[in-house]
């Protein structure tokens, strides 16, 4: 029997049959005391490739500029990281832009001034450029 005194005045007493020492599979593991665990803040990420630079404090403007930037290369308005080139995917900018645009709605009464004028801004912008490649064909 393995007898634990704590500084609170208490006795915890182990009655389990099998002993850790010596003990083979299908022994129960001995009593552990927990450990506090430790809130630390992360530090910010790194971007990983050639041009590593910390990445930018996540927040919902950050989000929406992301996505309106996602909504730009998939319009052909900038190039794709990956290959440098201008390509259009207009089923994948209007999903872009129908997100943001849902997003803007359901956010409705809880933006800031800041952000509710961000959000419109931006939809407004996309919205036209999209409207105008349509047009042209």
């Amino acid at each position: 029997m393995v007898e634990n005194t704590e500084d609170k005045g208490f006795k915890v007493k182990d009655k389990r049959k099998i002993l850790n020492e010596g003990a083979g599979e299908g022994a129960t593991p001995a009593l552990e005391q927990e450990k506090p665990t430790e809130t630390r803040k992360e530090p910010p990420r790194q971007a990983k490739g050639k041009n590593s630079a910390p990445l930018p404090e996540v927040n919902f403007s950050t989000f929406i500029l992301s996505l309106s930037t996602s909504a730009l290369m998939h319009l052909g308005e900038l190039p794709n990281p990956e290959t440098n080139q201008l390509e259009k995917n207009l089923p994948l900018a209007k999903q872009t832009i129908d997100l943001i645009d849902m997003l803007k709605k359901k956010t409705g009464g809880n933006l800031d001034q800041d952000e509710e004028q961000l959000i419109t801004n931006l939809l407004y912008d996309l919205k036209l450029k999209y409207v105008a490649i349509i047009k042209k064909g």
